[in-house]
């Protein structure tokens, strides 16, 4: 089996592609080669896998090549983010709508039908004045995105949903929750601070709140995105139902409960590190947001959220001490 991973040299490409790996198989099947497509350069361990191959540069200019390279599996995660397409909307569409749309043409023109999973955002939902607004969305909630973001992951959805109606791909959808927490710097999310009120403190930094405690929103680790998105490649289509996105599970909580759990995990000076100062542009994009998420659909393929949030602030510590990242950063906080 060969599978391209786009967006292979971020944070959740590379996972899914060491996930993948060091299982060996994926829905069953022997993986022979892996492809790695990002405009930045794979980690240097992924660089050296002997199953690894890899691209750097922009996906458009690179469709028609990994195409031809005829993957078995394609898992679509390359994405310009959320603050950066209200920042910038022609890099919104061009990295977002136009690069998914010709990803999903070069498959439709080399008459390759590859099994096709497409990372969409629970940013697709929001509130509008002609549609009830539940705050906590399900499968069956009318996405009304009210970002650039959200619409552009709308839109692919629907386009991956048709081309699997015209027979070109077999592709499915998965709506992640804000996934966190990521390590590294901060990016051009609005969503960033989910993981800074809690990376940067256990770094022994002072971090920035844009929000209020109270607000609330579905989270999920590193490892349970990855687990659905490999559930949602190998589910059947029956197991699937039909074509139209799912959501998958999110632990649902409010920024006061993750900063308690940062307490229990690691104590009260570590928790005083962080500081609230509101960035009115960040509180109105998040104020549209779902406050909760469920996923029926997702729990029917045997996928279930994080226990507790203290559980994902521990998953980030193991991940760190395993990266050898726990000298200054988890001194002394334990696992």
């Amino acid at each position: 089996m060969k599978i391209l991973i786009t967006g292979g040299g971020g944070f959740l490409g590379a996972r899914l592609a060491r996930t993948l790996l060091a299982g060996g198989q994926l829905d069953g099947q022997d993986i022979d080669a892996v492809m790695l497509a990002d405009q930045q350069a794979v980690p240097s361990d992924l660089q050296a896998h002997a199953l690894v191959q890899s691209v750097t540069g922009p996906l458009l200019s690179q469709v028609d090549d990994l195409v031809a390279w005829q993957p078995d599996a394609v898992f679509h995660l390359a994405s310009a983010v959320s603050g950066e397409c209200e920042a910038d909307f022609d890099l919104g569409l061009r990295s977002n709508l136009d690069s998914t749309r010709a990803l999903l043409d070069a498959f439709r023109h080399a008459g390759h039908k590859a099994r096709f999973v497409f990372s969409s955002s629970v940013a697709v939902y929001g509130p509008d004045a002609g549609h009830h607004w539940p705050g906590v969305i399900g499968d069956d909630t009318l996405p009304t995105p009210q970002t650039s973001y959200g619409t552009h992951k709308l839109i692919c959805e629907h386009l991956v949903a048709d081309y699997t109606r015209k027979g070109y791909i077999d592709g499915r959808s998965a709506r992640l929750m804000t996934v966190t927490v990521r390590p590294g710097r901060p990016n051009g999310a609005a969503s960033s601070f989910f993981s800074g009120i809690i990376r940067e403190p256990l770094a022994g930094e002072v971090a920035i709140c844009p929000v209020a405690a109270n607000v609330s929103h579905p989270v999920a680790s590193p490892g349970k995105t990855i687990e659905g998105l490999i559930k949602v490649y190998e589910a059947s289509r029956e197991a699937y139902r039909g074509r139209t996105a799912m959501n998958l599970p999110g632990l649902n909580v409010t920024v006061a409960q993750m900063l308690d759990a940062l307490e229990a995990v690691a104590g009260p000076a570590v928790r005083a590190l962080v500081k609230f100062e509101r960035n009115a542009q960040i509180a109105d994009i998040v104020a549209n947001w779902s406050q909760g998420a469920t996923a029926e659909r997702a729990a029917q393929l045997g996928l279930m959220p994080d226990p507790d949030f203290q559980t994902i602030i521990r998953q980030y510590m193991a991940d760190c001490q395993q990266a050898g990242l726990s000298a200054t950063a988890l001194k002394g906080l334990g696992t």
